[in-house]
């Protein structure tokens, strides 16, 4: 590299690079800019100061930098009709860090033993009985979940306005309690999910006056029935998904996620070793399983046991014997044939079987880390009546996304 052609301070010697000059002292910029841009110094409307060695050293050291990181949003959430924390699983997957889980309420005791082994870190009690609860001890939040039960709504008399009429509309369902605790804290976002059937149950009526409520108490109502299939779990599950937006806040349109273009099968879901005898049909079992569908198909009924294909995917898992004895699978692993307590006799030849609580958890879209700590009469219920977590996060990133542009 040539020279700069400046001496140094103390002329000795001619600086070759200008780190070179900041080590030494100061550097006059001035006579520096006069010497090779004469025309840009007369801009200039002072003398350049150039702070080097001690005097820079004691500048940053009396000198603080704060750099302020912009804070994260956090979104508050209760989990009313929580199960055992399903729709929770979806939101929090979502929103990771900025969603903080406050209040929930369950009241079937074995569903929150589920919920307490995979929420341990809450630092609240589940609240029982949402009857009972009173608005005012809930503490305030952004997002209200709840998967409330479907019941049918009394439309006696004239509409005539949330505040003077939707008790008498909603009389003794629990969706009440939904809409009051909404009106009383007024949270960004409502979200529920519930059967498909909603939409017609009670000839429209319970739908109808959902809807009403919600635009009643101030909120955007949008909705859209999705299918489980679609979102990477092999199980054909049908549910209405409700997103309500607090109209100050509320977008002109909402869009649903559509789903995913890659789709699973059952023996993608299935416990890789082979399975305990008691998850096998009995003989004796399969055979009156077989008899009871031939009654009822003479009879133009369309009941009946189904074998699905590990190929295929599962018919909806719910809660009771229904759910498991319309997915039962083959599977050929098992290879003894000793009659045990379990099943009440000999296992059945062709390897029929039911899912383990753990398939019907991957059905669901848990993750195997998710603790499934009770016996089997109680997870089969728990998971047919939870919800496909998959299915609640795409929403729920739709949800965040709104809020997160609105908030800005």
């Amino acid at each position: 590299m040539s020279a700069l052609g400046y001496p140094s301070p103390s002329g000795s010697y001619i600086v070759y690079t200008l780190g070179e000059e900041i080590a030494i002292g100061n550097l006059d910029c001035k006579s520096f800019m006069e010497k090779y841009n004469t025309e840009h110094l007369q801009m200039l409307n002072a003398q350049p100061i150039y702070t080097t060695g001690e005097k820079l050293a004691e500048f940053e050291t009396k000198t603080k930098i704060i750099i302020k990181k912009p804070k994260t949003r956090i979104y508050k959430s209760i989990d009313l009709f929580a199960g055992i924390g399903g729709i929770r699983r979806g939101f929090e997957n979502a929103f990771g860090k900025q969603c903080e889980t406050v209040f929930v309420s369950e009241w079937d005791k074995p569903a929150t033993q589920t919920y307490k082994a995979n929420y341990p870190y809450d630092n609240f009690a589940i609240a029982g009985d949402i009857t009972a609860i009173k608005e005012e001890d809930i503490p305030a939040f952004d997002i209200c979940l709840a998967g409330f039960p479907c019941q049918a709504f009394s439309m006696a008399g004239k509409r005539m306005g949330f505040n003077d009429d939707y008790k008498g509309r909603c009389r003794g369902t629990l969706f009440l309690d939904v809409a009051r605790i909404c009106e009383y804290h007024k949270p960004k976002v409502i979200f529920c999910e519930n059967v498909k059937g909603l939409t017609i149950h009670d000839k429209g009526n319970t739908f109808r006056v959902i809807c009403e409520t919600f635009k009643d108490l101030g909120y955007k109502v949008f909705y859209k029935i999705l299918n489980s299939k679609d979102f990477g779990v092999p199980q054909q599950r049908e549910r209405i998904y409700l997103v309500c937006f607090r109209n100050d806040i509320a977008p002109e349109t909402f869009e649903f996620p559509e789903g995913y273009r890659s789709k699973v099968c059952i023996a993608d879901i299935m416990d890789a070793a082979p399975v305990p005898s008691k998850y096998y049909l009995s003989e004796t079992y399969l055979e009156t399983l077989k008899r009871h569908r031939q009654r009822h198909e003479a009879a133009g009924h369309g009941f009946g046991y189904i074998i699905r294909q590990l190929d295929s995917i599962a018919g909806t898992i719910v809660c009771g014997g229904m759910g498991k004895e319309t997915n039962l699978i083959i599977d050929t692993r098992e290879h003894s044939m000793t009659p045990t307590t379990h099943i009440k006799g000999e296992i059945n030849k062709i390897g029929v079987r039911k899912m383990t609580p753990r398939e019907w958890a991957r059905l669901q879209g848990y993750p195997d880390s998710f603790v499934l700590p009770l016996s089997d009469v109680h997870l089969y219920k728990q998971l047919g009546n939870s919800v496909t977590v998959p299915v609640i996060q795409a929403i729920a990133e739709k949800i965040k996304n709104v809020l997160i542009e609105k908030d800005k």
